[in-house]
C-alpha cells in the first residue's frame, strides 16, 4: 500500500476495492473508477432535472430559462440543430436523447477525473475513490460498442435494404471484398471511438504524475533541489490543470460528434442524384 500510494502514478490506474473469483480466475467487482461512473450517473440525474426547472418567473417568463439551465439548454439546442439535423434528418427527435447522455456523461467523467477526491478524503485511504473512468478503455471501449450497436440495430430497423446493400457499394462479384473492407470499417469506427477518447484523458495524467514525480525525485536528493524543481513544476501542473478542463470539453464533444456522424451514416441513405437532377432541369 505505502509504495502503491507513493508512486506518481497512483491517481492514473484502477484500484480494486473488490474482487470475485470465477473458475479460478479473478474479475474486478468494484473499483475506484466504476464508483466514480456511479458517482457520474447519480449526479447527473439529481441535479440537471432541477436545473432545467428553474425559470425566471411566472407566466410567459416560465418559458425562459435561468441560472444553469440556460446553459444546458443551450448545449442541448446546438447539438440538436447544429450537428444532429443536418446529419440525422428526419430522423433527429429518435437518436437526439441518446445524443445528449453520451455528451453530458462523457464530460461528467471527464471532469470528476480533474477532482482529487482521494487527496482531500484521508478517511478513503484504504477504499479508493476518484481517478477518471474514461482514462480506462474498457469505459470507452463500452461507451463505443453501445454507439455501433445503435448503428448496427438501427441501420437494420429504419433501412435495412440501403444498409445491407451498403456492405457492398459496388459490383456484386466484389462483394467478397468489399463486404469483409466495410465490416472492418465498423470495427475502425469502434476502435477509433475508443482510443481517442482513453488516450487523450490518460495523456494528460500522466503528464502530471511526470512533474510530480520530479518533484519527489529532486526532493530525495535535497531539501533544496525539491523546492527549485517544486516552482516551476507546480506551475506547470496549474497549466496542465486548465488544459485538461478545456481537454475534457473537447473529448466529450468529438466523442459525441462522431456518433451523431457514425449512425446516420448507417441510417440516412442518399439515392442517386440524377433523379434530383432531372427534377432541377425536367
Amino acid at each position: 500500500m505505502a509504495a502503491e500510494t507513493s508512486s506518481p502514478l497512483s491517481h492514473v490506474i484502477q484500484h480494486t476495492n473488490g474482487t470475485v473469483e470465477i473458475a479460478g480466475h479473478e474479475y474486478t467487482l468494484w473499483s475506484d473508477q466504476i464508483s466514480m461512473i456511479w458517482l457520474a450517473g447519480i449526479l447527473l440525474m439529481l441535479f440537471v432535472p432541477r436545473a432545467l426547472r428553474r425559470r425566471r418567473g411566472e407566466g410567459i417568463e416560465r418559458l425562459v430559462p435561468s441560472g444553469p439551465a440556460n446553459g444546458i439548454e443551450a448545449i442541448c439546442t446546438y447539438f440538436r440543430d447544429e450537428l444532429a439535423r443536418p446529419n440525422l434528418g428526419e430522423y433527429t427527435d429518435r437518436f437526439i436523447k441518446y445524443v445528449w447522455t453520451v455528451f453530458f456523461f462523457i464530460l461528467t467523467l471527464n471532469l470528476l477525473g480533474l477532482v482529487p477526491i482521494n487527496a482531500v478524503s484521508p478517511l478513503l485511504s484504504k477504499f479508493h475513490i476518484g481517478g477518471t473512468a474514461t482514462a480506462n478503455i474498457w469505459t470507452t471501449g463500452t461507451l463505443a460498442v453501445l454507439t455501433l450497436l445503435m448503428m448496427v440495430v438501427n441501420g437494420l430497423r429504419l433501412a435495412p435494404k440501403e444498409f445491407i446493400g451498403h456492405l457492398c457499394p459496388g459490383p456484386l462479384w466484389l462483394a467478397p471484398l468489399l463486404v469483409p473492407l466495410e465490416l472492418i470499417g465498423f470495427i475502425a469506427k469502434t476502435f477509433a471511438l475508443t482510443v481517442r477518447l482513453f488516450a487523450n484523458m490518460l495523456a494528460g495524467h500522466i503528464l502530471l504524475a511526470v512533474l510530480i514525480g520530479f518533484i519527489l525525485s529532486a526532493g530525495a536528493a535535497s531539501a533544496t533541489m525539491g523546492f527549485l524543481i517544486a516552482i516551476p513544476a507546480v506551475a506547470g501542473a496549474i497549466a496542465i490543470t486548465f488544459l485538461e478542463i478545456l481537454v475534457a470539453f473537447i473529448q466529450a464533444f468529438i466523442f459525441t460528434f462522431l456518433t451523431i456522424m457514425f449512425i446516420a451514416q448507417s441510417i440516412v441513405f442518399h439515392h442517386d442524384h440524377g433523379d434530383s437532377q432531372q427534377e432541377a432541369h425536367p
